[in-house]
């Protein structure tokens, strides 16, 4: 369904169960950037009302999440850590060429979005599915289901605004760039990492 073209190494979670205070800080400063991202697309995009309406929803969905997981880091005696360069998103931004039209800028934005999103559902499910942490894994399960709506919000988008042929060939070769990008990640304590 998300259309990923490498999945990821199912060990990644055995390196999470070593690293829970790590993996939830940097998922709670996830939250936050995506968070950040509707923000973005607001401000940069005022004229798009429909895509402004679910950008206000996801604000306060993704601060809510944010909020979830910091709570867990409280939950456990710990405190937010310090935000971290995202190697992954800082590899796959810069995939397409900078410039263009309002609305080639657009669609390239909510593709990335739509493919972080995607990304993260794929993590999260790993997550629900082979931790052993039944609570931890409970909690995974539930944020999977928000992060799959998010990733078809924003590719839904992506069509809707941009030529649709042209979008879906543009959203199959950054899930080709991307699937380069995870062959040298899923080796660190990180959501995409």
């Amino acid at each position: 369904m998300l259309g990923l073209k490498l999945p990821t190494d199912p060990r990644w979670v055995n390196i999470v169960e070593k690293n829970i205070e790590d993996i939830l800080t940097d998922h709670a400063w996830c939250e936050q950037k995506a968070s950040s991202t509707a923000i973005s697309l607001i401000v940069s995009f005022p004229e798009y009302t429909d895509l402004i309406e679910e950008m206000i929803a996801l604000v306060k969905e993704e601060i809510s999440h944010f909020k979830m997981v910091h709570d867990k880091i409280i939950e456990n005696g710990w405190v937010l850590g310090r935000d971290r360069k995202d190697d992954y998103v800082m590899q796959i931004v810069q995939f397409f060429p900078k410039g263009g039209s309002r609305t080639t800028q657009l669609v390239h934005r909510l593709l990335y979005a739509a493919l972080i999103e995607a990304r993260s559902c794929e993590r999260f499910r790993l997550l629900s599915e082979e931790l052993e942490d039944k609570e931890l894994a409970e909690f995974y399960r539930k944020l999977m289901v928000s992060e799959a709506n998010h990733y078809t919000m924003f590719l839904g988008f992506a069509r809707q605004y941009g030529d649709r042929k042209e979008v879906d060939q543009k959203w199959n070769d950054l899930l080709s760039f991307e699937a380069k990008v995870m062959k040298d990640l899923g080796k660190h304590q990180s959501i995409h990492g």
